[in-house]
């Protein structure tokens, strides 16, 4: 009896540290990626200048995510398949949904400066469901061992690229307007004229690397109002704000009044007329970027079998084309490492945003939304909204809720002026905590997807 109890207990014991080297070891490759960007990039060091990883930064936008996006969406997709992939972009939803009312939590309990509230709630709501998982995919399916078999890399790409279109949308329209600056503490220097921002030049190398990190060239796609709170003024319910400094966005009738913006107008209740001067400056046209524009093509060509004959396969006609774009690829991985890491070596901003906020942002993000992320996977499954028998899929709904703020939240700050020291110290810590965080619940994943096998 002994000896059998012995024996349950090695065995035991043997398959918890078989997992935890499962789990762990993927992350500690991409941590010593990190690493080798932090080395190169550090000030003290500064072996790589800060512009090869801004040119980087621009090769992984431009080129080595689109081709990962392509190859292997477009490899996996099928007509039958965009019906059954159908609840990892609403996850994406579902996860911003639940991270905001986290957000707004954590402003109540940890007494956010007014200011920052906004930015503390989208904080916490606005996860990377890209680069980061992209990463993180690519590290588990490296060995040959994995616990998701041999086509874990190329389906674990396909799920984490087909919410990719989602998230940009996300980033154009809450994101961007969650970051408006507050009218309440927007600075008027006297009636009518308003503080303006010295501008920094585009190619400017002297611009923090968080700011480029994982969407370069955003700050070209600044309008009229991007540095001025549009929606608040267009909405303005706020007392003690001096009415002549607020610009009047109503369209002028013309001479004789019967242009077509006239009549329109005039048909148009107010709230609907400022809402639409609303969706006019929600610059959603730009959602059309390199990474959105690969996910299309392999969607459209996926699930058109003829072409899909003709550009993916062995014996396709263009297979010369799609083995290049493969090797391309394979750079996004390291890439975007040694770009994490070149950001980090910059280190946090200084930050009026508070030490109890910035702990709550990281306790939320990183602890308290991937146990409700949990939950809601099970749910979904137990109402069998998911994939039965896809383990990788599972996984990949559930890494959603793991990862830290997007680092893109830099970018949209910097776009939008406002709180930009604040998410850069955010997430830099983040990252920082999100090393030891995503191990952990890497380690409890593959436990649940393990035992249902």
């Amino acid at each position: 009896m002994m000896v059998f109890l012995f024996s349950q207990f090695h065995d035991n014991l043997k398959s918890n540290g078989e997992d935890l080297l499962t789990a762990v070891v993927p992350l500690m490759k991409l941590l010593s990626l990190t690493v080798i960007g932090l080395v190169l990039a550090h000030p003290k060091t500064q072996i790589i200048p800060r512009s090869t990883f801004k040119l980087l930064s621009k090769l992984v936008f431009a080129l080595f995510l689109p081709c990962i996006i392509f190859i292997h969406l477009g490899q996996s997709i099928t007509l039958k398949n965009f019906t059954l992939w159908w609840f990892i972009p609403v996850n994406v939803i579902v996860s911003t949904v639940i991270g905001c009312l986290l957000g707004y939590v954590v402003t109540v309990i940890c007494r956010t400066p007014p200011e920052f509230i906004r930015f503390t709630i989208i904080g916490t709501a606005f996860g990377n469901t890209g680069n980061l998982l992209l990463a993180i995919v690519g590290s588990v399916c490296h060995s040959e061992n994995n616990p998701f078999g041999p086509d874990c890399h190329r389906t674990g790409v396909a799920y984490v690229s087909f919410a990719q279109w989602v998230a940009v949308i996300l980033v154009y329209t809450l994101v961007y307007h969650m970051m408006e600056p507050p009218l309440e503490y927007y600075e008027i220097v006297e009636e009518g004229t308003e503080i303006v921002e010295e501008q920094v030049p585009v190619n400017d190398i002297s611009r923090p690397l968080l700011v480029e990190a994982e969407w370069p060239g955003i700050e070209d796609k600044e309008t009229e109002h991007c540095k001025t709170p549009f929606i608040a003024r267009m909405f303005n319910n706020i007392s003690g704000i001096s009415q002549a400094s607020i610009p009047d966005f109503e369209l002028q009738e013309e001479v004789g009044g019967h242009s077509p913006k006239s009549i329109r107008c005039l048909a148009e209740p107010r709230v609907v007329r400022k809402m639409r001067h609303v969706a006019e400056q929600t610059p959603i046209q730009h959602i059309m970027q390199p990474p959105t524009i690969a996910s299309l093509m392999a969607i459209i060509i996926g699930m058109v079998p003829q072409l899909k004959a003709f550009v993916f396969g062995d014996d396709a006609a263009l297979s010369f084309i799609t083995d290049s774009l493969d090797i391309l690829a394979g750079a996004m991985v390291p890439s975007v490492m040694l770009i994490l890491g070149g950001m980090l070596a910059e280190g946090p901003n200084e930050s009026r945003l508070g030490i109890w906020t910035t702990v709550g942002i990281i306790v939320a993000r990183l602890l308290l939304l991937p146990l409700i992320g949990v939950g809601v996977v099970y749910s979904a499954d137990k109402l069998n909204l998911l994939v039965q028998g896809d383990q990788m899929y599972r996984f990949i709904l559930l890494l959603q809720y793991t990862t830290p703020s997007a680092i893109l939240l830099g970018a949209i700050a910097s776009l939008r002026g406002y709180a930009v020291s604040e998410a850069s110290a955010v997430i830099f810590w983040q990252h920082v905590c999100a090393l030891f965080s995503i191990s952990i619940w890497i380690i409890v994943y593959f436990r649940l997807l393990l035992s249902y096998v």
